[in-house]
């Protein structure tokens, strides 16, 4: 370890991450570090440079204390109130020691049936914490724990992963770790690039080759446990029979730390900032501030997707702030053959707590970690849902491939009719602009009412002619949202009292380059890697990918694309975290018309 000259301005940082207080994350967090000495700690890992902090200690949690013991929790009783009985004896081992490859120990709490066999387990991986972590469903401050009724966890089960009362009972074990550095476990918290997933690597070996096991291990959670999945499966452990993946990012920079060259610090603080061990944790914000372009550091964090060969399902939403792209991406690029995708139109964690689809789930599992001919191959490759804001959505729309094989791609170019701004399936032959402010955070907004059923489903590519008044850089945000009949937005429901607006993407433009090898005409593939900024009076062209989506329209509505350079998102989860932080000054111009070819291209879905 070393302290080294190479960490970001805390002055800088200072503005990008804002201290979170109880109003967004529902405690105090009474021992935040000084800034400075949380950013001067850097390890070298694989010839990189990386900054870390110190790991929060909580005292107050009974992962802290090490407990290991075992004993058994008997048939009908519940561990919290209001919670999911017990539906049968399950053998509880706490901190079960397991040795990794270079000699560090980690903890894990196993729940096992209390009869003797052999039975598949199912690990839930992340940092968080295996019991009384640092997030749970009821720190929200959401009136309906986020649509969780409290009896669909148990009081066993670690944040996003699996419940042990259900899954014991339908013989399996569950495993609930401690990552390497988190809770009791030794050593310092990593986040993906080598360590993480070899670490756990060692323990789906581990787990595979106990006297209680049948040699198969399923992967499972949402969100950071469905993240680590892929990145662990890409390396092939042998005892790894199957994975589901339910909402998770695959590539870190392009999902969630800078997506569209924008960095994104506040979020990530929130967590990074309070991940708790015993050593240091890898400081992603830091990391964030001072890698701000897809370097060699950040290309350790997108998961090698094509090494992925075993069975898997996988679970998507079009709403989701970090992991959609990922999600999408990760199902689309494994080598598996044996794959399917479900989308749904709720939460994640919704979603994954809810009882029919933790039934879907154990189908799964049951086919390929106790080989059970279920006819589980039978089901949809693809199952979508249609998102449909005033009206009602279509749920599991079996399909079978997505992008679905029957899209077509529609250009609406910007034009102005009768002076306003408006989207046209005709090309406006005279150039024009628009502009606004960049502290107008309505920014400027363009539409068309359809006469007919309009279903676009799949992926967004805005295209822009683009100029920056008063600064040498912009970054974009666009919208893609609903008015209804009477004008009114419609914004598609997600947990109760939280909307997602609808597709969008957004773009540093100093970051605007594209690779024609890897770009198709609706996903832009940008490699983030060379800023170029603008130059007084220059208009340049930028494509801004959107992360797909599947939405639709009655007749008489109305799609509106929205630009501006305020990220309007609203985190379902942190609904007070204020707008990401942008470089923005000066006014955004939007050319358009004539050599302008300003278009945003949807994908049609016919015969809807």
């Amino acid at each position: 370890m070393a302290v080294t000259g190479r960490r970001p301005d805390p002055e800088a940082m200072a503005f990008h991450c804002p201290k979170i207080g109880p109003a967004m994350w529902g405690q105090q967090q009474e021992d935040r570090r000084n800034m400075e000495e949380n950013m001067n700690i850097t390890k070298d890992l694989d010839g990189i440079d990386v900054i870390f902090r110190k790991a929060v200690v909580n005292e107050n949690s009974t992962n802290h204390r090490l407990d290991e013991r075992s004993f058994i929790l008997k048939k009908g009783s519940t561990q919290r109130e209001g919670g999911m009985p017990l539906k049968s004896d399950v053998l509880v081992e706490r901190d079960v020691a397991v040795t990794l490859r270079d000699g560090v120990t980690i903890r894990a709490d196993l729940y096992r049936p209390v009869e003797e066999g052999q039975y598949p387990a199912i690990i839930g991986w992340s940092p968080y914490g295996k019991r009384g972590g640092m997030l749970n469903n009821d720190l929200f401050g959401h009136p309906t724990r986020m649509d969780v009724p409290v009896a669909w966890e148990d009081g066993l089960n670690k944040f996003e992963a699996p419940t042990p009362a259900y899954w014991v009972a339908h013989g399996y074990v569950v495993i609930a770790p401690d990552s390497r550095g988190a809770g009791n476990s030794e050593g310092d918290i990593h986040a993906w690039g080598r360590q993480e997933p070899e670490d756990e690597y060692d323990l789906i070996e581990w787990a595979g080759e106990q006297a209680w096991s049948n040699g198969k291990i399923g992967l499972t959670g949402n969100s950071m446990l469905a993240m680590s999945q892929w990145f662990v499966a890409a390396l092939r452990p042998p005892h790894l029979a199957a994975i589901a993946p339910w909402e998770g990012a695959s590539d870190i920079y392009r999902d969630t730390a800078c997506r569209g060259g924008i960095p994104e610090f506040i979020f990530s603080e929130g967590i990074f900032g309070r991940l708790c061990g015993p050593g240091l944790v890898e400081d992603i914000p830091a990391m964030t501030a001072t890698h701000p372009l897809l370097d060699t550091y950040w290309k350790t964090k997108i998961a090698e997707l094509e090494n992925i060969d075993v069975p898997a399902y996988v679970v998507a939403s079009w709403t989701n702030l970090l992991h959609t792209s990922g999600t999408f991406r990760g199902w689309s690029s494994i080598s598996s053959t044996e794959k399917w995708l479900r989308v749904n139109n709720t939460h994640e964690w919704t979603d994954y707590f809810n009882p029919d689809n933790v039934d879907d789930l154990r189908r799964f599992f049951d086919r390929y970690l106790k080989n059970i001919d279920n006819g589980w191959e039978t089901t949809p490759r693809v199952r979508l849902t249609v998102m449909d804001p005033g009206n009602r959505d279509t749920v599991n729309r079996s399909e079978a491939a997505f992008p679905l094989e029957r899209q077509m791609t529609k250009a609406l170019h910007l034009a102005l009719q009768d002076g306003k701004p408006v989207l046209s399936h005709e090309s406006q032959t005279e150039p024009a602009s628009l502009s606004y402010d960049v502290a107008d955070k309505e920014g400027v907004a363009f539409s068309i009412t359809f006469d007919a059923l309009t279903e676009l489903t799949g992926f967004f590519n805005l295209k822009l002619w683009v100029e920056a008044d008063g600064h040498d850089d912009m970054d974009l945000f666009a919208f893609v949202r609903k008015r209804d009949t009477n004008g009114v937005v419609r914004e598609c429901n997600v947990v109760t009292g939280r909307t997602h607006v609808g597709p969008n993407g957004r773009l540093r433009v100093s970051l605007r380059a594209t690779d024609p090898q890897r770009s198709t005409e609706l996903e832009p593939f940008l490699p983030f890697d060379s800023p170029s900024k603008l130059k007084p009076g220059e208009i340049v062209p930028v494509e801004i990918g959107f992360w797909p989506y599947g939405i639709r329209w009655q007749p008489g509505e109305t799609l509106e694309l929205v630009i501006t350079g305020t990220d309007l998102l609203i985190r379902p989860e942190f609904p007070q975290l204020p707008p990401i932080p942008t470089l923005n000054k000066g006014r955004h111009i939007i050319h358009f018309g004539g050599e302008y070819g300003s278009t945003l291209l949807v994908p049609y879905i016919p015969g809807a």
